[in-house]
């Protein structure tokens, strides 16, 4: 009745809202190699319980948009990084942990987790953008990759950030940051999104790390 209700409401008050629902690549969990790049038509085979969950908001949208009539627009994010990026996040951990040894807050020693998983990485600032053309230009009860379309292994990342920082360091693996079930493959195709608003990554990944590494330095004094 409360759901009923709240949609008469809106109805009355004449309210014709854009909504973004900010899916992420998470929900495709397990892919096949011979299913890359990922299209959004992939099957969705989750891996995490976050990923069950960005599926249940996905889903929903969707069903919002068929019952009721909402402009609800869907992406899936691949992953994306850049200044200010939480530490929980494997591009912006491994920043803040060089910048420490840097700075010499902490021995020459970094602490990983899986380093042969494979994603498709894109500045914030792309992403950023992006959704603000999937409410521009999107069309209502579609589902968008943000994606590169291409891959990068987390090792392949980490050397970047070190080189870029100009350190000796030894690279330690952590059980504790290894995940019971992780995805390990993970390249998405934008062309839908490319098609239906023009968009595309603009920033490349080298200047993504290098203003991550600045950002950190700017925070631990």
């Amino acid at each position: 009745i409360g759901e009923l209700n709240i949609f008469e409401g809106v109805r009355e008050l004449k309210i014709d809202p854009l909504i973004h629902i900010a899916g992420s690549s998470e929900e495709y969990g397990l892919v096949y190699p011979e299913e890359i790049p990922i299209k959004e038509t992939n099957p969705l085979r989750p891996l995490s319980p976050y990923a069950v969950s960005k599926i249940a908001q996905d889903m929903l949208g969707y069903q919002y948009y068929k019952s009721y009539n909402l402009k609800v627009v869907r992406t899936r994010a691949f992953n994306h990084t850049g200044p200010r990026r939480g530490e929980v996040f494997v591009s912006s951990n491994f920043a803040r942990q060089i910048i420490e040894i840097e700075k010499k807050r902490r021995e020459p020693v970094i602490y990983v987790g899986n380093l042969e998983a494979v994603r498709d990485f894109l500045d914030v600032r792309d992403v950023v953008r992006a959704y603000y053309l999937a409410l521009k230009k999107g069309t209502p009860g579609e589902v968008y990759n943000i994606a590169s379309g291409k891959g990068i292994k987390i090792k392949e990342l980490l050397n970047k950030l070190v080189a870029m920082a100009n350190l000796n360091l030894k690279i330690v693996p952590d059980p504790a940051r290894m995940r019971p079930s992780d995805v390990e493959l993970l390249i998405g195709s934008y062309e839908k999104f490319k098609s239906a608003t023009g968009w595309g990554p603009e920033i490349p990944f080298d200047k993504t790390l290098q203003d991550l590494l600045d950002y950190w330095r700017s925070k631990i004094i």
